[in-house]
């Protein structure tokens, strides 16, 4: 029997092989890992032409209606998660490519998210890298996120998660999102706000809504402006969902005290981007997903997936 061929895509910790059993698909799959993200799409064509399946991590590379036309042998594409924003659905229907997903055990977003917090009022992260410097006396004076209002833009599963641990860090809550309503507040426990009350008066904003056509650009120049010169913003959802250019202007003028930003409009986020010369921006490289816990279930349920589309009868089906 000839093997098929399958690509695990963005597989960057080298993890893949470590944690998960392949070996149940050796008689039937060739597996080849890239760790590396492609130059272009040009050389990811290139690179994966010979491939009928390919395992995608997030949405770190595009699939367009132009990616599905370029790789004809291409048969079934798995994600990693439910949504891939990246991904092009109906493409992968009108080239007959079965697109199937995989289900998050827990959601580890939201302890990174307080993290962020924690390192943006208490400084953790800067005062470890002063010590290994040699530094032996403190340089930053921390701020008490307990008594201080945190506003949650959206409210869905991960912000209701963020509102529980902050309320227990003595925390006050309040939320919006466009579609918010306050019987949502009332069920979990939470202040009803307005965009403008939101911005204007929480000492620390996160952001936790899925990235669509709606939610691009949600947070701009305006809602910036409103916020206090004392208040974070904290983002883990998507880059898209603020608008970067405002958000630099916005902290090289320190109208507010400083961000942490855990995604980017262009990931990996660019050597030269003038985000890494800001010291009053926390920057992660899209740590929320990142453990080994998420890994290990992604990549188990590639493994089934692959296991089950062989015998006919694909699990969580996307397209």
């Amino acid at each position: 029997m000839t093997r098929l061929r399958c690509a695990i895509l963005d597989d960057y910790l080298n993890l893949a092989f470590s944690l998960a059993d392949w070996s149940k698909l050796e008689d039937r799959v060739e597996v080849t890992d890239f760790n590396q993200p492609f130059a272009s799409p040009e050389a990811a064509v290139g690179a994966l032409k010979d491939f009928e399946i390919v395992c995608a991590m997030r949405e770190r590379m595009p699939f367009p209606r132009a990616m599905f036309a370029a790789l004809p042998n291409l048969k079934l594409l798995i994600t990693s998660g439910m949504r891939n924003n990246a991904i092009d659905m109906e493409a992968a229907k009108d080239h007959q490519v079965v697109l199937c997903g995989t289900h998050w055990s827990r959601d580890p977003t939201a302890p990174l998210t307080m993290g962020l917090i924690l390192e943006l009022t208490r400084n953790i992260g800067r005062e470890s890298a002063r010590m290994h410097a040699g530094e032996y006396l403190q340089k930053f004076v921390g701020i008490e996120i307990e008594g201080k209002t945190l506003g949650v833009v959206g409210l869905g599963k991960l912000g209701a998660k963020v509102s529980g641990l902050a309320k227990a860090f003595g925390m006050n809550v309040i939320a919006w999102s466009p579609n918010l309503t306050p019987e949502r507040c009332k069920e979990v426990g939470v202040g009803y706000a307005t965009k403008e009350e939101l911005f204007s008066t929480a000492d620390i904003i996160t952001l936790h809504v899925v990235l669509s056509q709606r939610s691009r650009g949600l947070v701009g120049a305006a809602d910036l402006a409103r916020m206090k010169s004392t208040s974070f913003l904290v983002n883990t959802a998507r880059g898209p969902i603020v608008d970067e250019a405002a958000l630099l202007e916005t902290l090289k003028a320190r109208r507010i005290a400083g961000a942490a930003v855990d995604v980017f409009s262009v990931e990996p986020l660019p050597v030269d981007h003038p985000f890494r010369k800001l010291d009053n921006l926390v920057l992660t490289p899209h740590l929320g997903y990142v453990t080994q816990e998420t890994f290990r279930a992604h990549y188990s349920q590639m493994v089934e997936g692959i296991d089950a589309w062989f015998k006919g009868e694909p699990v969580r089906r996307l397209a």
